[in-house]
């Protein structure tokens, strides 16, 4: 037990934080986290690329079951694209659904992914295989929760303000841009309104930035300072008895706290996801739900029930 011991960092921290593992005059080149992203991204394409061949309709020769996705993975997929686009996204967009749709859902999987990534202890395990085979207790080339890392939660938010931004012109012009930041209210408020709904442009996604590296941040600190009290109490008591005793305590905490990371995984990934399609449905024509009413499905005059009404009113 002395080599987990000793392979355990001491700082919780140091299960958190980004390591540079190549360094050109002192500016990182090549860091841990970046190493995950890549890895995240390639078991991404992965795991969808299966999961799409699992939901394509079959060969006309299956009958009517081509059209039933195979496997757990696939229909897993297909239900929770199925949810967030029809529950959750096309509410918010609208006829804009679809032109932005490949975004948000890359966006939530990819977050997701790196979310659950950091729950596997890859970290923790590269530190034990170089403490017995390279001598050195801090190895490690990929791990941690890339998404705890505000260089990478702010790069997300960087993409997704400028989509935001994009669309923003794209569909109300500059002169709706501009009168946009105005936020309805009276002109002569001007010199208020714009300042703040400038401001607002990038504190938006800011705070999608913070709130994701924070919250992935503050649970894994705090599943590491768990795992480590075992290491806390053999240093202060040394006594094998009383670390033992302390870290089985700890680990059950632990394993409550994983549960909990679990659930904050995937809803960090989905309000990342949803805010983003919120900010862009802002930028949007304000009149999309007002035509929304008018339209066929949505005509009270024209509905079954509703004829015999008007009839009777028109021979009055």
């Amino acid at each position: 037990m002395s080599w987990l011991l000793a392979a355990a960092e001491p700082n919780p921290l140091g299960h958190v934080l980004d390591k540079t593992l190549w360094s050109i005059n002192g500016f990182p080149v090549l860091t841990m986290h970046m190493i995950t992203l890549i890895v995240a991204a390639c078991l991404l394409l992965w795991v969808m690329n299966i999961a799409a061949k699992a939901i394509e309709t079959g060969p006309a020769s299956n009958g009517n079951d081509r059209y039933l996705t195979k496997g757990k993975l696939g229909q897993l997929v297909e239900v929770i694209v199925l949810y967030l686009r029809d529950t959750v996204i096309k509410p918010v967009l609208g006829h804009n659904t679809n032109k932005y749709l490949p975004f948000l859902l890359t966006a939530f999987f990819f977050i997701l992914v790196n979310n659950l990534l950091g729950l596997v202890p890859l970290l923790d395990l590269q530190h034990v295989a170089g403490t017995l085979f390279l001598g050195d207790p801090h190895w490690a080339l990929i791990g941690g929760t890339a998404t705890g890392n505000l260089a990478v939660t702010g790069a997300l938010a960087f993409v997704a303000f400028l989509i935001i931004q994009i669309h923003a012109f794209k569909e109300l012009g500059i002169g709706g841009w501009l009168h946009h930041l105005l936020g309805g209210a009276p002109w002569y408020l001007a010199p208020i309104m714009v300042p703040v709904e400038l401001l607002g442009m990038f504190i938006k996604p800011g705070a999608l930035a913070i709130r994701l590296f924070a919250n992935m941040l503050a649970g894994h600190t705090l599943m590491a300072v768990l795992a480590l009290f075992g290491l806390m109490a053999y240093n202060g008591m040394h006594s094998w008895i009383a670390a033992g005793g302390i870290s089985l305590v700890s680990m059950a905490f632990a394993v409550a706290i994983t549960f909990l990371e679990l659930f904050v995984a995937f809803l960090q990934a989905f309000i990342f996801m949803f805010l983003v399609a919120v900010f862009i449905g802002q930028m949007s024509h304000h009149g999309d739900h007002h035509d929304e009413a008018h339209a066929p499905g949505h005509d009270h005059d024209h509905a079954p029930g509703h004829e015999g009404h008007h009839a009777q009113a028109t021979h009055a």
